[in-house]
């Protein structure tokens, strides 16, 4: 897979992943993640373009400090990007962090969406699932080896069932690389201040932002035993969207990897309601 590059408006150096043709799709991944997170779906994507970005401070982007990694500047990326491409739409997959993204955009820059696809997020962040993160971010883990992590996971990853132990090294290979001194996050550890910093002070509202995906195609996937997402959110979010496709996914907490087979059904619904 090619990996693209180009300057956001401040100067710093993104990198970007586009594949194949169609109906332009951004895949927007989560806090720590990169466009490899993406890959497990990606084959189950045909007929579309596929252009997966990695945040700044993350995968092979530029690191430019703690003050610019938050949502705003992060949906601003996301806009010079559909502009570097010539792009005057796309629709967005967003993966946690994605999906706030992708709300954000709806509120301010709706004309540049034709659709929107959340896995595991809402408008509604449970403390725990906040605090699960806040115990990770920005540290490398106590695993040594990609091996020693291989074997870990299956219990860390509370929530998580069925998942054969290929799936697991797929994964542990994408968010951290293997060093003489042990495993280390594949992003800049500044992203730990930046995090802790946006969680300051009383939580936003973010139903307004939900709110203004209306008259958007709107799909979620939620893992069945998501610690981020509540089942009282989601009926609130079913309840305001009757039209939201929606699907559950069984042994997954947050998030789903999305080429489970209920993730697949909700996204290629989805897919055919993009206009």
């Amino acid at each position: 897979m090619t990996l693209n590059q180009f300057n956001a408006p401040d100067g710093a150096h993104l990198a970007f992943r586009d594949e194949g043709q169609g109906r332009p799709v951004l895949c927007l991944a989560g806090l720590t993640r990169n466009a490899t997170d993406f890959d497990f779906v990606a084959p189950h994507l045909a007929g579309v373009r596929l252009i997966r970005p990695d945040y700044r401070g993350r995968g092979a982007s530029q690191w430019t400090g703690a003050e610019t990694y938050t949502v705003a500047q992060e949906a601003q990326d996301v806009l010079a990007l559909l502009d570097h491409l010539g792009l005057a739409q796309a629709a967005i997959i967003g993966t946690s962090r994605g999906g706030l993204i992708a709300m954000v955009l709806a509120a301010t820059a709706k004309d540049r969406l034709s659709g929107i696809f959340l896995n595991d997020v809402g408008p509604v962040i449970e403390r725990r699932g906040l605090d699960k993160i806040a115990d990770y971010v920005g540290r490398n883990p106590a695993a040594r080896t990609l091996d020693d992590l291989v074997a870990r996971l299956p219990v860390t990853m509370a929530g998580f069932a069925n998942v054969p132990e290929s799936r697991w090294r797929a994964f542990a290979e994408r968010l951290y690389l293997e060093t003489p001194k042990g495993l280390a996050i594949r992003y800049d550890y500044e992203l730990r201040t930046a995090f802790l910093k946006s969680f300051e002070g009383p939580p936003a509202d973010l139903w307004p932002l939900f709110d203004a995906c209306a008259g958007l195609p709107l799909g979620l996937v939620r893992g069945e035993n998501s610690d981020l997402l509540s089942t009282q959110t989601v009926a609130e979010m079913r309840r305001r969207r009757p039209d939201m496709i929606f699907a559950n996914v069984p042994d997954r907490a947050h998030v789903p990897f999305l080429d489970e087979p209920q993730a697949l059904a909700a996204l290629h619904d989805w897919l055919g309601k993009l206009r």
